[in-house]
């Protein structure tokens, strides 16, 4: 796992050279493409701060990444910007997530959510295409854990969902009760699988015993593929364990998400799709021919900063230095834990990551809402509360809150 760091200047001389590169709206005779640049009249091209702002140099020429850049045709009037999300796009697949030169396809989504759906609705076409499946044949598997969006798109594909119950202790899914599922959905006319692996739940962190559920799936032998949700652990887990089984390494893996506006602190509307070679052409929508190359994707038209902004953050760091960030907020974590330990507060953490849900009964509702500790649920009693530690959570912030939970301890406030 390595890519170079860049310097600032490396990075504007490349930006700017892809730039150069795109359609020039202002200068190209140009007719009847339907986009053009920002508004002029708010976001005035000549203010002197934009030489040495790459990012929002490119915000203002506003390209449009419409498609998938891992294929081959995309709209030309962008070749130089969908040049750096292709290359975005190889540091995911092959330093991330161990994948070979030419083996996967992916782009930059609208979030996680688009991501995740973009995967599972390439997967229905596959097994409807391939194997000829009504979609009332087709169920999701996931654990209770599971982020929102794989009901969401269960309900827009039409497909049906198999959940899971966890164990409440390490969260995760039991062996047994993922096969009686799996065993009564076959019952019930389900005769194919799309299996969801968390790298990371959204409210705990926990990551899914990858080998366990394939081990009941092989068992029951049920035809499957795996979608990984790495949306919220895609830039942690893999640089805080060696874990090759969740990685395109594994064959029985068919594509990953990722969010890039979490850790990485990038903008909204930056998540990220991976997919095998071979598979995203099962999303091709081939009504649209004024497309060059079609499209691909879920969303369509979307930002060509946006992957610009990724690009940018991680070869600014390099390898070495985000791996170094990510030890950073881990430790963070481990002081938090720590402190719990001492205090005897029960609490949830995967040790690769950086997520601390607390029992709620360990932490006062109002001191809870002073540090805007998130519930698992805003709609019936909490059971849990979470702290998530990003940048912006200090070592300053966590003893503020270590001290504020001592003194309503002390003071029996419990």
């Amino acid at each position: 796992m390595h890519w170079d760091k860049l310097s600032h200047k490396q990075i504007k001389a490349r930006v700017q050279q892809a730039l150069s590169e795109n359609l020039d709206f202002r200068g190209g005779d140009v007719l009847g493409l339907p986009g053009t640049f920002l508004d002029p009249e708010i976001f005035y091209g000549d203010a002197p701060f934009l030489k040495d702002a790459p990012y929002m140099q490119t915000l203002i020429a506003n390209p449009n990444h419409i498609g998938c850049h891992t294929l081959g045709e995309s709209e030309p009037a962008f070749a130089g910007t969908q040049a750096i999300e292709r290359e975005l796009i190889d540091i995911c697949a092959q330093q991330i997530f161990s994948a070979k030169t030419g083996t996967y396809d992916g782009y930059v989504a609208s979030g996680g959510t688009e991501a995740n759906i973009e995967a599972l609705w390439a997967l229905r076409n596959y097994y409807q295409r391939e194997y000829q499946a009504e979609a009332e044949e087709i169920a999701l598997v996931y654990s209770t854990d599971t982020h929102y969006s794989i009901p969401k798109g269960a309900n827009l594909l039409s497909l049906h969902s198999v959940i899971v119950p966890v164990n409440d202790e390490n969260r995760q899914m039991k062996a047994d009760d993922l096969e009686s599922a799996v065993r009564r959905a076959k019952s019930e006319g389900i005769r194919f699988f799309i299996l969801i692996m968390n790298m990371s739940t959204t409210m705990f962190g926990s990551v899914d015993d990858i080998d366990q559920a394939t081990a009941v799936m092989e068992k029951l032998g049920a035809e499957y593929r795996i979608h990984v949700d790495g949306a919220y652990g895609g830039f942690i887990y893999p640089f805080t364990r060696t874990d090759e089984k969740m990685t395109f390494q594994n064959p029985k893996i068919n594509s990953f998400s990722l969010d890039a506006h979490k850790l990485v602190q990038s903008p909204y509307g930056t998540g990220i799709c991976l997919m095998r070679k071979g598979m995203i052409q099962y999303a091709l929508t081939d009504e649209a021919r004024y497309v060059k190359g079609k499209d691909f994707t879920l969303v369509g038209s979307r930002s060509g900063a946006n992957a610009i902004a990724v690009w940018m953050i991680l070869m600014t760091y390099g390898s070495i230095g985000w791996r170094a960030k990510i030890q950073k907020l881990m430790g963070r974590t481990d002081r938090i834990c720590e402190n719990l330990d001492e205090r005897g507060i029960r609490y949830y953490r995967h040790p690769a990551m950086n997520i601390v849900s607390i029992r709620a009964e360990g932490v006062p509702s109002q001191l809870a809402g002073q540090f805007m500790l998130v519930p698992d649920s805003h709609d019936a009693d909490a059971r849990w509360m979470k702290i998530v530690v990003m940048e912006h959570v200090t070592q300053g912030k966590i003893d503020k809150f270590l001290l504020a939970l001592d003194s309503r301890r002390a003071s029996k406030e419990f």
